[in-house]
């Protein structure tokens, strides 16, 4: 079967890169001619841009303009490091469409032929930013006789805003299919008057870790453990309480290791390394102290010891959803009591895996028959 998936493409991030190359690996591994569609809309296509300015103040004239880009400039040349590393990987390892579509409108006007049309994962429908609220992440564009589903897509929210209901409403209404994320969302649709909604893992999740050790990079592996044991920081807010606890284990003789631009007092930032670079990274980790929802996903896949906190957006269903889902909930660390005293605590690994097991086949079982009627 031919089947055409359509998500956040291209965005440069860790968790998008691996929830893409997932659903896409999943159905390949079942047979079917899978690849994504290379959808960049404008809202989407603002990364690692050169000459952009994007402070009104600097905006005025050409004179301000070149103090903002000769200030600029020269760290952004140093970020296209990153973009190449994660380019490397969609070229690798992410079948996508030849055609690049911008909108909706290109894709009506020369939709890619498939026989299915499947809309997710990730914050797809998050209409806190723009993702949720184009028609194409709807499937919009796809003709009403053509198998269309969503799978794992999420909100990211814990409702909607009222300016947005009638338009998620009636995109939702076209599909044949509709799986969510998160409870959340499930609530969510529900609650536009949709009732056959089923709530599955993210495309992560269908892969199992040998899976995904297959990726890794050995030489990094090797080297990692020559320099010792280390924690893992991926903290998108540089959260005061992932940098206290972080500096308590470095004291201890723990590296730290961080995936992110801003935190300055890692023993080594990673920044720029790509997609293979962050899983090896993370396999071979002590524990992880995290605010990603993929950062947990993965830590539960490679059974670490984990920290998690609230991101500082309104986007923390995710984690708090996943962590219920398998009775971790304890693990969220939401106020300054809770980052004060924590240490990391064993976790029974077998007794989750347990629990994921049952949510992984539901979430197979549903992509299985949802591909067939």
């Amino acid at each position: 079967m031919k089947i055409k998936t359509i998500t956040c493409h291209e965005v440069y991030n860790y968790g998008a890169s691996l929830q893409e190359y997932a659903l896409l690996r999943y159905l390949q591994n079942l047979g079917h001619e899978a690849e994504t569609i290379h959808y960049k809309p404008p809202h989407l296509s603002g990364h690692f841009k050169l000459w952009v300015v994007s402070n009104e103040f600097f905006a005025r004239n050409i004179f301000m303009r070149a103090i903002y880009l000769t200030l600029k400039l020269p760290k952004r040349i140093i970020n296209l490091k990153r973009k190449r590393n994660f380019d490397k990987f969609s070229e690798k390892h992410i079948k996508s469409t030849q055609k690049l579509y911008r909108s909706n409108n290109e894709l009506k006007a020369d939709t890619p032929e498939a026989d299915v049309y499947i809309c997710g994962s990730d914050q797809i429908w998050n209409s806190f930013f723009e993702n949720g609220k184009d028609p194409a992440f709807y499937l919009d564009f796809v003709p009403d006789n053509k198998l269309k589903l969503s799978y794992a897509a999420s909100f990211a929210i814990d409702k909607l805003e009222d300016n947005i209901k009638d338009f998620v409403k009636e995109k939702i209404g076209r599909l044949d299919h509709v799986s969510v994320r998160e409870s959340s969302g499930k609530r969510i649709v529900e609650d536009l008057g949709y009732t056959n909604v089923t709530q599955v893992l993210d495309p992560v999740f269908l892969i199992d870790s040998q899976e995904w050790k297959s990726l890794m990079i050995p030489e990094l592996e090797k080297d990692l453990i020559s320099k010792g044991k280390y924690i893992v920081v991926y903290d998108f807010d540089n959260d005061p309480s992932i940098k206290y606890i972080a500096e308590t284990y470095k004291e201890k003789g723990y590296k730290i290791y961080a995936f992110n631009e801003l935190i300055d007092y890692a023993s080594e930032n990673f920044y720029l390394e790509g997609v293979e670079f962050f899983l090896t990274v993370l396999n071979g980790a002590e524990a992880i102290l995290a605010n990603s929802f993929h950062a947990v996903a993965f830590s539960f896949i490679f059974h670490k010891k984990l920290g998690v906190f609230n991101r500082n957006d309104k986007i923390n269903t995710r984690m708090r959803d996943l962590l219920q889902s398998v009775d971790l909930i304890h693990l969220l660390i939401d106020d300054k009591k809770k980052a004060d005293n924590f240490k990391f605590d064993a976790i029974d690994y077998k007794e989750v895996q347990s629990k994921l097991d049952v949510l992984i086949e539901k979430s197979k079982n549903y992509l299985d028959k949802a591909l067939t009627k």
